[in-house]
Parts: structure tokens; sequence; C-alpha cells
């Protein structure tokens, strides 16, 4: 027997529709068993799909399950914001006047809002350090690039298994032509710089091909790994920005802001589908 559930349709990452990431929505989804949550991101074919239902801890205003087409995520970064978003339109009020706080795989997460945008407190690396010698080379034959192309490399695991190769331009960054076979083992970001004074300080490209994505147009998650990273090492200032999607025809935007001991990592969200799905 099938039951209508509220649902919505986002893009994250963007103040236009359908040049962001986009997300479905499912509410109240507290009866849906994890195989039928798992069909539904499967059959819509989104990079994510999540599922809002009770929270289960005492401080949390909801809990967010992610999927993929393939797999379930303890953390997103794009699912986390548009969740968030739907969530408050719904007429969902946080118990705090200061965050929002999600409930998800990895724990609690805090989503803090600032007129259009909202940003959510980076969560902790569980994985880091520089990428050994073998999985870097796979990695470079994987991306087509040359071992002396890379500047930097990292694990930034939070959660998915990112980890991250930093080229010298951005421009090396978008001619990117990965061979999806070589790279079907790795979750990889590839970023390289802007000259400054441009629309952002860096471009990055993210390919998740054991989740079931080529290559996502705009990703949380990577970006607040990074962020963790850079500004451990101390490689850039206390903010910056980034563009995301332009090898996919988008153009997603990140803005970083470290505030205290937060990293927060944001954006904006447009609604574009709202109504039911019936399950």
């Amino acid at each position: 027997m099938t039951q209508a559930y509220s649902f919505h349709q986002l893009d994250v990452f963007t103040h236009q529709a359908l040049m962001g990431n986009p997300l479905a929505v499912v509410h109240a989804a507290d009866d849906l068993s994890p195989e039928l949550m798992a069909r539904f991101a499967n059959w819509t074919h989104l990079s994510e799909t999540c599922f809002l239902l009770k929270p289960c801890h005492e401080l949390a205003d909801y809990k967010v399950r992610i999927f993929t087409p393939t797999v379930e995520l303890a953390f997103a970064g794009h699912p986390t914001l548009g969740s968030c978003y739907a969530w408050l339109a719904q007429g969902g009020q946080p118990k705090s006047k200061d965050f929002i706080v999600q409930e998800c795989g990895v724990g609690l997460i805090k989503i803090r809002q600032n007129g259009q945008q909202l940003s959510f407190a980076a969560p902790a690396l569980i994985k880091s350090g520089p990428l050994e010698d073998a999985i870097l080379s796979q990695l470079a034959q994987g991306l087509g690039v040359a071992l002396s192309d890379i500047t930097h490399h990292q694990w930034v695991d939070n959660g998915p298994g990112w980890c991250v190769v930093m080229l010298k331009t951005h421009e090396a960054v978008l001619a990117i032509r990965p061979d999806p076979q070589l790279l079907k083992d790795f979750k990889v970001g590839v970023m390289g710089p802007y000259p400054s004074g441009g629309d952002a300080d860096y471009e990055v490209r993210a390919f998740a091909i054991p989740a079931g994505i080529t290559e996502d147009p705009v990703t949380g998650s990577l970006n607040a790994g990074i962020a963790r990273w850079l500004m451990r090492e101390q490689m850039v200032g206390e903010r910056y920005s980034v563009s995301q999607g332009k090898a996919l025809g988008r153009r997603g935007q990140i803005f970083i802001e470290k505030v205290g001991d937060d990293i927060w990592v944001g954006g904006e969200v447009v609604s574009c589908i709202v109504g039911e799905v019936s399950l």
C-alpha cells in the first residue's frame, strides 16, 4: 500500500535554478524502510536523495539519512544544506536561536542561516595526511596528469572517503578527462587556483565513482575536508571561495569562512519542485 509524502527537489550551492547540485528530499519518512529509501534514491538517480526523520538525539532538530544511487552516506554537504532548507520550508522550528542542528551518520552538524545563505560547520576529519605513493600514482594516471603537475595532495576524509590533489592552475583542473576504470576505487577531488581578483579562489571537481557518481556538480563534504586541510596548513586565509561545476555546465559557488574554532561551508539553495511523492 502506497502513502503520500511531502517532497522537495532543490538546487544547492547556487542562486539560480539548474546551475547547482540537485537534491531530492522526502519529509516525515520515519516509516520507510532503508531498502525502499535506497530504491527511491536509485530511481531519482540524483547524486543524493535525503529522507527526513524525527531526531534521536535530544539536541537535534531533525535526523537525515542520505543515499546516492548506490550507497548510503554517513555525511554529505549539499544534502545537509538542502535538507535544512527543506525542513525550514516545511515549517521546522529550531530548538536553538543560533543554529539548526542536524543529526546524521557522523553525529550532530551545526547549520547557520545568514540571509539567503546556509552554512554547515565542517565536521572533523577521520583521515588526513599525504596520499600513499601507489595511490597517488594511480590517481595521476586516472586523471590523465603527470605526477609533476600535482603540487599538493592529502586525505580529507570526513565520512565519504575523500582525497584531493591540487594542480597548478584552474585551467588544468577544467582540462581533466578522467578514466572511470582507473578511478573506480577512489573518491577524489581535484583543485587548482584562480589568479587573484577572479570570481573565485579555486576551481574544484569531484569524482565519486564508487558511489555511482562519475562527477558530482558541487560537493559540500569534499570542500569541507579541503577547507580543514588548507586552514590547518595555513595555505589560505580565514575566507575563500570555490567555483565548482563548470565542466558540467553548472555554476556552483561555495563560500568558506573560519569563525573561532568552526569552519563554515556555505551557499544558497533554490527550490525547484514542491509536492508529494507516493511510496
